[in-house]
């Protein structure tokens, strides 16, 4: 039990350092090419928080433990709102941008909604992996459509700016790789030894886990005042682990579903996802009094969780 507790530990300090060197340099690399700061929140910087996630669930759907799989997804998805974009707000309130209001943030409320009614028959299949993965296509193609900002360039790198961060790409990448691996066979075993379902270890455990690289970054982003990044990261990361962590595993290892999702973990998600959406257009701004109901709801969906793992 001990070693599969440090294998857990290790598991997730290679995850969160993996990401922040993935995050990092794919960022400097983006923001070098004049990419508007809340794009590369919304697509690179999203899509290598989400990283942990994808290889996290592609594991755990390999390994034939679904419920780490999409419970993953679904606490994954209800903590980067509830708790990360809650801490950032209680550190300091978040603008949110016009436009990521106005078109961003409703396209990923409606991929959230529609996810849920792909897995009411109890499964991810080929056909729901294939539309996931096609949404997001879509997305990515009206992101780099909408991408340049002529204001936001940064004066043209050197070859060795280049390389120092293509190689944190590539470490990073490494170490989530890594990471995912030991943490999803650790948590497994954790929870049958404990009797907790799989499905409560997905929601909890590992969904923290693989939600630590979206928390640091969107942290360190309110902090310094790049609202922009940091809003846009939580979006993006909800819109890929749907539509590319979910889609990948429909294509490639199609699973089953618990019917009792449907009944909290589900609506969970729809709900925070939505309270997102409501206070943003209301006043196109996370308060700290947002981000303290954020808090609060984060810490009820874990009681409820437990309770019902129970």
């Amino acid at each position: 039990m001990l070693f599969n507790l440090l294998i857990l530990l290790i598991g997730i300090f290679l995850l969160y350092f993996g990401s922040s060197w993935l995050v990092t340099g794919a960022s400097e690399i983006a923001l070098s090419m004049a990419i508007r700061p809340a794009v590369v929140g919304l697509t690179v910087v999203a899509f290598a928080t989400s990283a942990p996630e994808l290889l996290v669930s592609l594991v755990a759907a390999a390994e034939g433990a679904s419920g780490v799989s999409v419970g993953n997804i679904l606490g994954s998805n209800v903590i980067n709102i509830a708790l990360v974009l809650g801490l950032s707000a209680l550190i300091k309130p978040v603008t949110i941008n016009k436009r990521l209001v106005e078109r961003e943030l409703p396209y990923t409320v409606a991929a959230t909604i529609l996810f849920w009614f792909l897995c009411m028959d109890g499964n991810i299949n080929r056909f729901d992996g294939f539309l996931l993965i096609s949404i997001l296509i879509i997305f990515l193609i009206y992101s780099i459509l909408t991408a340049k900002d002529g204001n936001n360039k940064k004066s043209t790198p050197s070859q060795k700016y280049y390389m120092r961060n293509g190689f944190l790409i590539v470490i990073g990448l490494i170490a989530i790789a890594l990471g995912a691996d030991w943490m999803v066979d650790s948590a497994i075993f954790i929870a049958r030894s404990f009797h907790f379902s799989e499905l409560f270890i997905g929601i909890s455990i590992v969904a923290i886990g693989t939600s630590l690289p979206e928390l640091a970054t969107s942290v360190v982003a309110a902090a310094r005042k790049q609202s922009d990044i940091s809003v846009g990261n939580i979006v993006g990361s909800n819109l890929f682990n749907i539509c590319l962590v979910m889609g990948v595993v429909g294509l490639i290892h199609p699973i089953q579903l618990s019917s009792g999702l449907n009944w909290f973990e589900f609506p969970a998600m729809v709900f925070i996802t939505l309270l997102l959406y409501v206070f943003a257009f209301i006043s196109h701004k996370i308060t700290r009094t947002y981000g303290l109901i954020f808090i609060i709801c984060f810490f009820a969906y874990n009681i409820t969780a437990y309770g019902l793992a129970h």
